[in-house]
């Protein structure tokens, strides 16, 4: 256990020497507030500086609560997952590279402490920058539309938080397999495109697919309750997760023989 407080210390330190503490919550939370913001100002916007005549002018509609905090989940999905893959594209694979992982595990180290101090770290980082984007795009949203339960907003998070997770460990795991930061990232986006097309073929067939998660939580938003769907992409999720996590186990072990 000694080594795993030492080996997350580690990850700590080069968090706060990079900085990322400081300028990666700051774009989460300007990610979360971008689409709240613009929306309700959006007209006035156009009435000012549009430049448009006047029988041109259409008239924006009106958006529930639910629409707009949806609209910072989508965000989420595209800005949220690729910062997560350019900072996590790395976290293993730059050190193979550099040998300094050959150095590290010349100790008796535990390479699941390894492994999984890294991802732990990770976690914590993003879903902590994630919450706070989503408490200021949750705050705002309440304040220019219509109000979200904090039951709703803490359901969001939640699920969502997971996709985020499955993320986190599917760019580790590819780094277990990879030594070139490039190719993990470029791996991790082809996958999750791949999942998408798949959802997108057979979303009626599998609508508890990962990929379908944000469809889900809207219709948690729009319906006031939890869909089986729902909880059973939950589930699946957490098992993709736990399954992700030994086969890097397995595959960064082999590896380093």
């Amino acid at each position: 256990m000694n080594q795993f407080k030492t080996l997350m210390n580690k990850e700590w330190l080069e968090h706060w020497r990079n900085f990322s503490w400081i300028w990666v919550p700051i774009t989460f939370i300007l990610i979360g507030i971008m689409d709240p913001i613009t929306t309700y100002y959006l007209p006035v916007l156009l009435e000012e500086f549009g430049g448009f005549e006047e029988e041109i002018i259409f008239e924006i509609p009106a958006m529930s609560g639910a629409d707009v905090l949806m609209m910072s989940l989508s965000e989420y999905s595209m800005f949220g997952v690729l910062i997560i893959i350019l900072l996590t594209m790395g976290t293993i694979a730059a050190e193979r590279q550099s040998g300094v992982s050959d150095l590290i595990l010349v100790k008796p180290i535990s390479t699941v402490y390894y492994i999984l101090s890294k991802w732990l770290t990770k976690v914590i980082f993003f879903i902590t920058s994630f919450i706070l984007g989503m408490l200021f795009s949750w705050y705002y949203t309440n304040l220019l539309f219509d109000s979200i339960s904090f039951s709703e907003w803490f359901w969001t998070i939640l699920f969502y938080s997971l996709w985020l997770i499955f993320v986190i460990t599917l760019v580790v795991f590819y780094n277990t397999l990879f030594n070139k930061q490039a190719v993990v990232a470029g791996v991790s986006v082809l996958t999750l495109i791949i999942m998408s097309i798949i959802n997108g073929v057979f979303s009626n067939r599998m609508p508890w697919f990962p990929n379908n998660i944000s469809a889900l939580i809207a219709d948690m938003l729009n319906e006031g309750q939890i869909s089986t769907d729902l909880w059973i992409a939950f589930f699946v999720m957490i098992a993709i997760i736990s399954s992700l996590l030994l086969l890097s186990f397995t595959t960064f072990s082999k590896n380093e023989k």
